[in-house]
């Protein structure tokens, strides 16, 4: 089978995406499948992976808002792309013009659009949280919707990775939606790798001695992450109880971010970590994860917190908060600083030995990418309609 994902939001410096096109591309070399993935970029090139998988960019434009990502510009070259592909099944993986490419390309195909991107969350929502109601919300984008419903119809599955974003889009009349979750890094994150002195370290950074409590945030500096809230909750509640933030990220809102830091001596920022191992052991090494966005299509970061044995300090929507768990998490009013450091202080007043075994437990059953990625090729191969599959 080959597979081709028209990925609109892939950059060699991104995130969570990055992470899931390079597990996708090695594990369809493990199944078989030729994957191919294209992709917006600086120049025309394209990258060979082990097993045959490739990573093709276009040429295109800057994102005005995040120049480390591209934009595709004309249908026309990743049309004649697919010309020479010849795809079985064709993927776009965000609701804007990458899907609209994929949609009016008249090549046969089956199509599926992975839902990578929430609109509403990141900006709608985000924008008016506090001051009407959701579904005050919805209405006055009731043209969002109809432009999303008219865009899924070209598609025969619309994919999401978490139950509460498959809902909404049911809710919001877009059918033959499935669920599909994400997961972690099979044997990356763990509970063991847990590390006293590089705890003792990363809270020495944030001018604080062991005795303090270590909260991680991690994620691009962008408005959908709401890293002025986590800022601000972390030190609210550390005038009741010394606690230290690493925040671990970068992107084109890194001086507003760094202007609500200000001279907090106990906020420590951090650029991203490439190294997935170190990024793991500082996971175990942390006392809980502070996440702030309400925008996720999954929550990887909050994923792999979890998997790590790290407890979680989540906002009531989103994807993220899917992955709350009594044992293991608080939950605050999203966007709410206030409720957030809340969140912190319950966290923080917990029985240290029952809040890690809680930890510990959840870790090992985490989900992983592997598994997702089983059930995606899956569900791609299955001649019957995905949503009786899943059902």
């Amino acid at each position: 089978m080959k597979i081709v994902d028209v990925c609109e939001f892939y950059a060699p410096e991104g995130g969570g995406v990055r992470t899931y096109i390079h597990a996708k591309l090695a594990a369809g070399a493990r199944h078989g499948h030729e994957v191919v993935v294209i992709a917006p970029g600086r120049e025309d090139k394209v990258e060979t992976y082990p097993g045959g998988g490739r990573l093709i960019t276009v040429k295109g434009p800057a994102l005005p808002f995040d120049p480390r990502y591209g934009m595709f510009w004309r249908a026309k070259p990743v049309h004649d792309l697919l010309d020479q592909e010849r795809p079985d099944v064709l993927e776009a993986s965000s609701p804007w013009r990458g899907a609209w490419i994929v949609a009016s390309w008249r090549g046969e195909a089956r199509r599926s659009l992975f839902m990578h991107h929430d609109p509403l969350s990141a900006w709608a929502y985000r924008w008016f949280d506090g001051f009407v109601p959701r579904d005050t919300v919805d209405r006055g984008f009731a043209w969002f919707w109809r432009y999303l419903r008219s865009m899924c119809s070209h598609y025969d599955l619309i994919v999401c990775a978490a139950p509460s974003l498959s809902k909404r889009l049911a809710d919001g009349g877009i059918s033959g939606t499935v669920t599909l979750p994400l997961g972690v890094d099979e044997g990356l994150f763990s509970p063991k790798l847990r590390d006293l002195a590089l705890r003792a370290e990363l809270l020495r950074l944030c001018n604080l001695d062991p005795t303090a409590k270590l909260a991680i945030g991690v994620g691009r500096h962008t408005p959908e992450k709401r890293w002025p809230v986590v800022i601000d909750a972390c030190t609210i509640a550390s005038a009741k109880q010394p606690l230290g933030l690493l925040l671990i990220g970068d992107g084109h809102q890194r001086s507003a971010v760094l202007k609500v830091v200000g001279d907090n001596p106990h906020v420590h920022t951090l650029a991203p970590i490439r190294d997935r191992t170190l990024l793991a052991r500082i996971l175990a090494s942390g006392d809980m994860l502070v996440h702030g966005s309400a925008a996720e299509t999954f929550g990887l970061v909050a994923a792999e917190a979890r998997a790590s044995g790290l407890p979680l300090i989540l906002p009531d929507e989103g994807a993220a908060n899917d992955l709350a768990g009594l044992g293991y998490s608080e939950t605050y009013k999203t966007g709410s600083r206030a409720s957030a450091a809340e969140a912190i202080l319950r966290m923080l007043a917990r029985d240290p030995a029952e809040l890690r075994a809680a930890c510990v437990q959840v870790a090992q059953d985490a989900r992983t990418v592997d598994t997702h990625l089983d059930e995606l090729f899956e569900a791609y191969a299955a001649p019957e309609p995905l949503e009786q599959r899943a059902a």
